[in-house]
């Protein structure tokens, strides 16, 4: 960083004064340093001895400090002083008659709040350049096609369904985006009156219970978006911030301003835990909506570059109607009588220097009211003004009153009211409102709508967006900010006699009608607009938000709530106060133990070092049994007692931690199958099974359930440590991890699988169907058979029974069937054009999805075999494009699940190819029907190309391939499962035969190298010859025995 200025030091051979001089010269300075030297220590005397005491000193400090505060306070009124030159011109000529704006801008030392603005138009840009960049590189490298079968759908979450002016505005915003094709349903953590309305508007509407916040059970996956309302819906995001919901699109409302000054008080107290939650919290929604563009301002310390205006709100009107006018309060806090005609001056929220200038202005303009009230001598009716800006801790009143002191007003008549001061009361009480800041503002200002649903006129400068809004002399009046005099002609048109004049009262009738449904079209356009933009899906059939119906935005749906209106009996700023307590002493008891989560949060982020640890553990548990065997047949060393107590208590420890999944492994041995339930994240834990039948497949090393046998995905196959595989693979990646080895995990002659998705819908199994299967598989009533119970037909993703090959278009961009047959040219090496696609008819039966289905494990072991080629060929086909774009061809938006959708329906074609019975299990009752029977296939199976012979021909040369050639393309099939060939037993023999051949190699080489040194081996003992009496003995007996014989 450079310096302010460019300051050379002196030298002492460059400077004067340091330069050698005379004798006489010496004399004259050292005397001049002497006297400074008595100056300095007479003035340390005076200073800190007792004739100038400590506490002395400190009153002087203190009274320059005040005198500095009290010119700080009085500045204004100097300033004043000094614009007062430029009041008046040549001739006495008053500023009205130059540019009032210009003259502002020159005055020097003040602002006027230009700078300050929100500007979101970048946020909906990127949104914008997203959808761009998507159509025009798909479009470039494929036959793309829009495929409009499904509508998107939305949940709207509410915290409660009480009477509010937010509901009215989120069921007109619902009925018109419902009429643009959108499907939308409701959520609430609390009923109340309002799911009448919701009912009977054709919504469905879904109660969660409050003791069931932690575990919200809701599948967000089948939502394109969520809506949710207020702060007080805090609670839903809990889920929503864990996997796999965290990156649904979410927008959210936020209505309320006590959070932001709870914010500030944070930030001074130095809470910043706090401040780091509700900043997390923000930083999840895609967008956070705002009403007015001054919540985005004072809610920066949460700024997550997420924010977004949507002017428009019934709240205004809606507090107009239940305030109960009480203009005795505001003239008892102004000692006067309540026969005033009461002014209030309004601008902008915001403070800025130029603040009190326009305010001066205003007020000067309004003089000449003051001398009409004063020369009619109208003892009944006294003229008072409220300047309503800043708030009530500001010393802007003392700024009010130095204006209103040069502008010779009456002491009392001006008054300053902070917008902290309940402004409704203040507005209520009003007769007139005067717009008194000449900013242009990018939205109509929330302070001029309450005013107008008030019945009270306004006068405003003539600025773009009050044109806009403000029909002159029909629901307001205008004056022309450059010039100030109109705005008095203006005033003594609008008061007469001490009241209002007729003009004024009918412009104020018509403001009212007029603000009551002001900013509907903007309000319901923005949130059509939005969604455009930010849904990852453009569907075909969703109309633009620029062809919403004008009777659709011509008003709220004041009419729907006429009737339950009477039920609002609860105070929006309490309960929302109340919520924020309850937060804050959450957040506090979380900061205590913080200490507790600290180790809950280590247990998942070192969950590789527990695996490590848990064997260790195991080996230390076999060692010590063998030794407990061998404790009899050898010799056992005595031990202190601190051993055996750490030995006892170790083994303890791990036999708690290994009984659940003992207890779990010998539940499952004796049963015929195990179904497994992948799952990613812990937002689907409330999906999952404990039983002994079921067990959990986790497709990520996080995210463990704790006390759950469940098997860890990624250690069966290294791939699914890698995210995007993991993600794109989805429930075949449990498939490829359980068949990885599978003797080695499950044992059991059936398995199944079923997706934590089928839960959520309540299409699981129910006990019934569960004993109805097991005993279908033990009397081998169907034999090699596909079970499912989540059938297509039934299936909420198709409403219009499509038949299978055009259904698997509907959830893959209408690229299904393209996909599906460069696959299968890939997988058998066709060459030629080939076009056609395994025939799936439509025989009036259905077909499985939902990746819930059993089968027997040789045939699972089989269909993972196909699986296996037909992904590798799928990958193929998109991986480059895919993983350097981001795109997927077969899904609408940049979707990282991108081969789900033809996965999903994939078991389908094999097994109706490969001769396999289907049956459908009803998940409710357990009655069984079979599909597709197999007299009614003849002439339509391919089963040359899905026998077990083509297969496992295919996967020898695949794993031949692989295992002799080690190419270095991009090849996923061999890192999906086992890679084996005949050729792979005579490697691994020829390996064995080679290291023992290795192994003998080196055994003679270093005999002959012992040879060549000259080492001899030693004898291993030594022969003693035994006595001759010994030896005559054995021999007599030797000739004994064989005269015996």
């Amino acid at each position: 960083m450079g310096s302010l200025g460019s300051r050379i030091p002196w030298r002492r051979d460059h400077h004067p004064s340091l330069l050698p001089s005379s004798s006489a010269d010496t004399e004259a300075r050292r005397s001049s340093n002497q006297r400074q030297q008595t100056a300095t220590s007479r003035f340390a005397r005076l200073v800190f001895l007792k004739k100038f005491g400590y506490k002395m000193w400190i009153s002087i400090v203190a009274m320059f400090l005040f005198i500095l505060v009290l010119l700080q306070m009085f500045l204004p009124g100097l300033v004043m002083e000094k614009s007062g030159y430029f009041m008046k011109l040549k001739g006495n000529e008053e500023v009205g008659n130059v540019d009032l704006m210009a003259f502002l801008k020159g005055f020097g030392g003040l602002d006027f709040g230009e700078d300050i603005k929100f500007e979101p138009s970048n946020f909906l840009a990127k949104f914008r350049n997203d959808a761009i960049l998507f159509n025009v590189s798909v479009a470039s490298r494929r036959k793309f096609s829009r495929f409009g079968y499904r509508k998107p759908k939305l949940a709207m979450v509410f915290a409660n369904l009480l009477v509010d002016p937010y509901q009215i505005q989120m069921v007109t915003v619902a009925a018109t985006l419902r009429k643009l094709g959108y499907e939308i349903e409701v959520f609430t953590l609390e009923d109340g009156p309002v799911h009448t309305i919701w009912r009977h508007s054709g919504f469905r509407v879904h109660v969660i219970e409050i003791s069931e916040i932690v575990k919200i059970a809701v599948d967000w996956l089948n939502y394109d978006g969520i809506l949710v309302n207020s702060l007080e819906s805090l609670g839903i995001f809990s889920c929503l911030m864990q996997e796999p919901f965290k990156n649904i699109p979410l927008i959210w409302t936020v209505h309320e301003q006590a959070l932001a000054a709870r914010l500030r008080h944070y930030t001074l107290t130095g809470q910043n835990e706090i401040i780091k939650s509700w900043r997390k919290v923000f930083s999840r929604a895609t967008v956070i909506v705002f009403p007015n563009y001054i919540l985005p301002m004072i809610y920066s310390a949460c700024d997550a570059g997420n924010y977004f205006v949507i002017p428009g709100s019934p709240e205004e009107a809606w507090d107009a109607d239940n305030l109960a006018f009480e203009k005795s309060d505001l003239h008892l806090q102004m000692n006067n009588r309540p026969n005033n005609f009461i002014i209030v001056i309004v601008g902008s929220q915001l403070l800025y220097k130029g603040l009190w200038l326009e305010h001066a202005f205003v007020l000067q303009a309004l003089l000449p009211l003051l001398e009409n009230f004063q020369s009619e001598r109208n003892t009944d009716t006294h003229l008072k003004f409220v300047v309503l800006a800043g708030d009530s801790n500001s010393n802007y009143s003392v700024v009010v009153e130095t204006i209103a002191a040069k502008l010779s007003y009456p002491v009392g008549m001006v008054k300053h009211v902070g917008f902290d001061e309940n402004p409704d009361n203040i507005l209520s009480t009003a007769d007139l409102v005067i717009y008194a800041s000449f900013r242009e503002e990018p939205s109509f200002p929330t302070i001029l709508i309450r005013a107008l649903c008030f019945g009270k006129p306004i006068i405003t400068p003539d600025m773009s967006i009050m044109r806009k809004y403000v029909d002159d002399q029909v629901n307001g009046f205008l004056f022309p900010k450059e010039n100030i005099r109109v705005l008095s002609q203006i005033v003594m048109q609008v008061v007469s006699s001490g009241k209002l004049s007729l003009l004024a009262s009918n412009a104020a009738a018509i403001g009212r009608r007029t603000a009551k449904n002001l900013m509907v079209s903007e309000n319901v356009e923005g949130y059509a607009s939005l969604l455009e933009n930010v849904l990852p899906s453009q569907f075909a059939n969703v109309r633009s938000a620029m062809k919403i119906p004008a009777n659709l935005k011509a008003e709220w749906l004041w009419h729907l709530f006429e009737p339950i209106r009477q039920s609002n009996s609860h105070n929006r700023t309490r309960r929302i106060n109340i919520f924020l307590d309850k937060c804050e002493k959450q957040s506090n008891h979380t900061q205590r133990d913080s200490s507790v989560s600290t180790a809950l949060t280590d247990e998942n982020l070192v969950y590789s070092i527990w695996e490590e640890e848990k064997s260790i553990q195991l080996a230390n548990l076999r060692k010590w049994r063998e030794n407990r065997q061998l404790k009899d047949r050898t010799d056992q060393p005595w031990g202190n007692w601190e051993e055996v107590y750490r030995d006892v208590k170790r083994t303890g420890r791990i036999k708690n931690e290994l009984h659940g999944s003992d207890e779990g492994e010998l539940e499952r041995t004796g049963q015929p199958l195990t179904i497994y339930e992948p799952y990613f994240g812990e937002g689907t834990w409330p999906f999952l099974h404990n039983t002994s039948l079921y067990r959990g497949l986790r497709l990520s090393t996080r995210g463990r359930r704790p006390g759950a046998d469940d098997v860890d995905a990624p250690s069966r196959l290294p791939i699914l440590n890698n995210p995007y595989y993991r993600d794109v693979l989805g429930e075949y990646g449990a498939y490829f991890a359980i068949a990885n080895r599978t003797d080695r995990l499950h044992k059991n002659p059936w398995i199944g699988f079923q997706s934590w998705r089928t839960t959520a819908r309540k299409e699981s199994l129910s006990r019934t169907a569960e004993i109805s299967l097991l005993d279908a598989i033990e009397a081998q009533r169907h034999g090699d058979t596909l079970y499912f119970w989540a059938r297509m037909d039934m299936d909420s993703r198709n409403p219009l029974k499509h038949d299978f090959w055009t259904f698997c278009d509907a959830i893959n961009a209408g690229n299904c069937q393209f996909a599906f047959s460069e696959a299968i040219k890939k997988m058998y090496g066709i060459k030629h054009n080939f076009s056609s696609l395994p025939p799936m008819p439509t025989d009036g039966d259905t077909w499985s999805v939902m990746h819930s289905w059993i089968l027997p494990t040789r045939s699972f072991l089989e269909f993972v075999m196909f699986s296996r080629m037909f992904v590798d060929a799928l990958d193929e086909e998109f991986y480059e494009e895919h993983i350097q774009s981001g795109l997927c061809y077969l899904s609408l938006t940049n979707d990282k699940h991108c081969y789900s959708g033809v996965l999903e329906l994939l078991v389908n074609v094999w097994a109706y190819h490969s001769a396999r019975r289907m049956v459908y299990v009803n998940p409710g009752t357990g009655l069984m029907q079979e599909q597709h029977r197999l007299k009614s296939r003849r002439g339509q199976m391919w089963i040359m190309w899905f026998q077990y012979n083509t297969l496992k021909s295919m996967d020898r040369d695949l794993a031949e391939e692989a295992d002799s050639d080690h190419p270095n393309r991009q090849w996923l099939w061999p890192l999906t499962g086992e890679v084996f060939w005949q050729g792979a037993l005579e490697k691994e023999k020829n390996l064995r035969i080679r290291e023992r051949e290795k192994k003998k190699q080196r055994i003679k080489e270093r005999i002959s190298r012992l040879k060549k040194q000259g080492h001899k081996q030693k004898a291993l003992g030594k022969f003693i010859k035994p006595p001759p009496e010994e030896t005559e003995k054995s021999n007599s007996i030797a000739m004994t025995t064989k005269l015996l014989r």
